[in-house]
């Protein structure tokens, strides 16, 4: 059964978001180990999913991760990609620009990493973060970084018009709860390599960061490219929401990818039964 989730997808343009009005918390009555329960029968159905898909090759994923420092970016491919097939599926993190990319336009660096039919792709941080850093730390002009928003919004019709399902999401979690993780990196030798003292220089941006990740959420969300807000202070929570939501997206598409691959199966049979025909007569010969 379904767990009952209150994290609609965000799929209307121009739909104000306010983000600190939105809990980062589990509902209340979701437990860690029902959420791990209903995690597990979600991984095994995501790879069937994405068996079909691989299969009719008819579209292709494209999952675009967004977050503050210690929201889970990471963590979150970890699981998600943990149900998947390897094969057909790319990891991208997008840090600062290279002086390559940068002699680009914004999108070049990311239009590349897209998936191909059958495939997925999973973006840590992405092309909307030349409309969030670039904007609180006035890396462009405003009339610059502003027509962006249209840029995006375009790209993102293109990909979908091409069979590319777009989901996004933005990993909420409070101010205290990345204060917990980035001590907690201190304290962990195995997380102490993550250590930068960026992350708590960040920090002193934290409203602007938020007036940035409203504006591209309100201005990018369409019915092909959703946003999904995901109450992130509980990992197994986030990794639940993230799981549902993309295996939501898929099963509109399981009847048309079956029926692809019906019909491939049937050309098939009869190239293999010409293939047979053809070795019969000539061995009657």
């Amino acid at each position: 059964m379904k767990t009952n989730m209150p994290n609609t997808p965000i799929n209307t343009l121009d739909s104000k978001v306010r983000i600190n009005g939105i809990s980062a918390e589990p509902p209340k009555g979701m437990t860690k180990a029902r959420a791990e329960k209903r995690f597990a029968v979600l991984c095994r159905e995501l790879f069937e999913l994405q068996d079909a898909m691989w299969g009719a090759r008819v579209n292709s994923v494209l999952v675009v991760l967004q977050g503050r420092d210690t929201a889970g970016k990471d963590g979150t491919i970890k699981h998600v990609a943990g149900c998947l097939n390897p094969r057909g599926v790319s990891v991208t993190s997008f840090g600062v620009p290279t002086t390559e990319e940068r002699e680009h336009d914004f999108l070049w660096r990311v239009h590349k990493h897209t998936p191909r039919r059958g495939e997925f792709a999973l973006f840590n941080r992405s092309h909307y973060e030349d409309v969030l850093v670039v904007r609180v730390h006035n890396l462009a002009p405003k009339k610059l970084w502003q027509q962006r928003y249209g840029h995006i919004r375009d790209f993102e019709a293109l990909l979908a018009e091409h069979g590319t399902i777009v989901l996004k999401y933005f990993l909420h979690i409070t101010r205290d709860e990345q204060k917990e993780r980035l001590l907690e990196r201190e304290k962990e030798s195995k997380t102490a390599w993550k250590l930068n003292p960026n992350d708590w220089k960040e920090r002193d941006h934290w409203d602007e960061y938020t007036a940035a990740y409203e504006d591209a959420i309100s201005k990018t969300a369409a019915p092909h490219a959703p946003w999904i807000i995901v109450p992130a202070n509980s990992k197994w929570y986030r990794n639940l929401v993230v799981a549902e939501s993309i295996v939501d997206a898929l099963r509109d598409h399981h009847k048309n990818w079956d029926k692809t691959l019906e019909e491939m199966g049937k050309a098939g049979r009869a190239g293999l039964a010409a293939y047979r025909s053809g070795i019969k007569r000539k061995t009657a010969g």
